[in-house]
């Protein structure tokens, strides 16, 4: 198995699940910051020039939260995936919830602030962005309430991607 990543970004995330699941893998450094993500070797494997890829025989897996959910279902023994039915569907509520609801709004001021070309930038709407996040973040905030894992008593792949995408709002300082 190889996992594409950079420093980062949300490469972290498929990272971490491998680590817990206890995986083997190869980690092949994509320095976006060079242009990597853009060479035609790259780009051969993921056309969307993005990142993370998972490559694990003649899977290739992009988008965090499907890599992250992968990895869960192929080590069951991890506990990143609840084997309960129920349980699980709760689980993956909140892995979509954070990269539909928690995230979309970082990533929304990431691109009006450098990822954009600078004619698309519009720094005003980086307020509304800010609005939208501290709504997802307070009903979290709720839903936790005084337990250390969303899911309940047992850390989840749920957690990594909530955990990952609160981090990167410290350090995008909202």
């Amino acid at each position: 198995m190889k996992l594409y990543g950079c420093p980062n970004t949300r490469s972290m995330r498929a990272a971490w699940a491998l680590e817990e699941a206890g995986a083997q893998y190869d980690y092949v450094l994509v320095d976006l910051f060079k242009g990597a993500g853009r060479a035609p070797e790259f780009r051969a494997i993921n056309p969307a020039a993005k990142l993370p890829v998972l490559v694990d025989g003649d899977l290739t897996l992009t988008e965090s939260g499907a890599i992250v959910d992968y990895i869960g279902g192929k080590y069951p023994a991890s506990g990143l995936l609840p084997a309960d039915a129920a349980a699980g569907a709760d689980c993956r509520r909140w892995m979509y919830f954070a990269v539909t609801e928690l995230e979309q709004p970082l990533w929304t001021i990431a691109k009006h602030r450098f990822a954009l070309p600078r004619e698309r930038r519009v720094p005003a709407v980086e307020d509304t962005a800010r609005w939208e996040f501290s709504v997802a973040a307070k009903l979290l905030e709720d839903s936790l309430d005084d337990r250390t894992y969303i899911c309940g008593a047992q850390f989840t792949a749920a957690d990594i991607l909530l955990a990952h995408t609160l981090a990167w709002a410290r350090s995008a300082k909202v």
